[in-house]
């Protein structure tokens, strides 16, 4: 005899939430924000957290800070800590719109320290080189870190951080100045980066770790694989951000354009964003319309404030004036000539360190041979194709 599955009711959801307000994680004394929880007509419930003190009420809150919308199941799942947020945004059963980051911290606030498997993320923070950091953790294992790119968060690292946490132990940091990592008034330079990289290591307890990046993420992680290269296993380069070939040409106008002019307000419609951001993609339709406007929501919320939209040109500003590096000038990308390259690069093309004759000293980048677009990124000009 079949047995139907029973569907939580609004009351439901709102009994599981009622006995566990009381009893939220740490993580919670951070935070002074509302929330709803939408799993459709007559099942709608908002929280107010304010430090420790967590109120409920019926309905959606018209300021809430973020909306999270999935089926009553998989909200009572994610509530009583059975499923993951993370996965059920991943598979399509959850959508959310607003304070991105916010939602991920919601992961595992009300579990009220139930186990809670290893690949589920746990969101916490860390003071590294004076930065107060946002990150996820999930998994055990090897570590790695995921390293996001400019104008970015976390989030955007979302996939791999949940694949790779089956065997790894992955932490996926929000870089100073983005995200809800704290946001200096500084310049926001591969240097600073990198060193605040290797102190979140330290504090995080890792000696050395598998580094993935994206963009400038990708320029962080070399960054670090030169200047210590014995705190980097392996990198992982997803379309780094060198420093710019060709169209240099405004550099003397870009030095003029100090970061702090984006104090100015910049308002940015929401649909520009996500038009924007279907342009990094060679095939924008693989990946969710309900994706793309979480991006969105979470990269206006950022931008709309004075310290993010600094941080943001201040960081934009360094990758424009980078200058790539001569032989011997130590760090940085290097021009890598056809005579020197064991790979047949063309003259414009980027190569690792490691392609350098007598070059002997041990690094994360030292492959046997190159490809004509090592290093190179979308940001960049790609080498010429030669002819057979």
């Amino acid at each position: 005899m079949a047995v139907a599955r029973r569907i939580p009711s609004a009351a439901t959801l709102g009994q599981m939430l009622l006995p566990r307000l009381g009893h939220p994680t740490a993580l919670a004394g951070r935070l002074d924000a509302r929330v709803a929880f939408d799993a459709g007509p007559n099942e709608q419930w908002s929280i107010h957290i304010n430090g420790r003190t967590v109120s409920l009420s019926p309905g959606l809150d018209p300021e809430a800070d973020t909306t999270i919308r999935s089926d009553a199941e998989t909200l009572l799942g994610v509530i009583e800590g059975r499923v993951s947020g993370v996965e059920a945004f991943l598979d399509g059963r959850l959508t959310v719109r607003g304070n991105l980051s916010l939602s991920l911290q919601m992961e595992g606030m009300f579990a009220m320290d139930a186990p809670r498997p290893a690949r589920f993320p746990r969101p916490d923070h860390v003071v590294a080189a004076d930065i107060d950091t946002f990150y996820l953790e999930a998994g055990e294992g090897p570590p790695v870190v995921l390293v996001h790119g400019l104008g970015a968060t976390n989030a955007s690292m979302l996939p791999p951080l949940w694949d790779l946490a089956r065997d790894h132990r992955v932490l996926a940091p929000d870089l100073p100045g983005f995200g809800d990592s704290s946001k200096p008034f500084r310049s926001y330079n591969a240097e600073f980066y990198a060193s605040w990289l290797a102190a979140f290591l330290d504090e995080t307890g890792i000696e050395r770790a598998d580094i993935v990046g994206n963009s400038m993420g990708g320029r962080i992680a070399i960054e670090l694989g030169l200047v210590a290269p014995e705190r980097v296993n392996r990198l992982v380069l997803l379309a780094p951000s060198p420093a710019f070939i060709k169209h240099r040409q405004f550099t003397g106008l870009v030095k003029y354009l100090r970061p702090e002019l984006a104090f100015v307000p910049l308002p940015l419609p929401h649909k520009r964003v996500v038009a924007s951001t279907k342009q990094l993609f060679s095939k924008p339709e693989r990946l969710p319309d309900a994706w793309y406007d979480a991006a969105a929501d979470e990269f206006r919320r950022v931008f709309d404030s004075p310290s993010g939209r600094m941080s943001f040109f201040s960081a934009a500003r360094q990758i424009y004036l980078e200058e790539p590096a001569r032989p011997g000038s130590g760090t940085g990308s290097r021009r890598c000539s056809r005579r020197r390259c064991s790979c047949g690069a063309s003259r414009t093309a980027w190569c690792r360190p490691s392609s350098r004759r007598g070059s002997n000293a041990p690094s994360p980048l030292r492959p046997r041979s190159c490809s004509p677009t090592a290093a190179t990124s979308p940001s960049s000009n790609f080498p010429r194709r030669r002819t057979p």
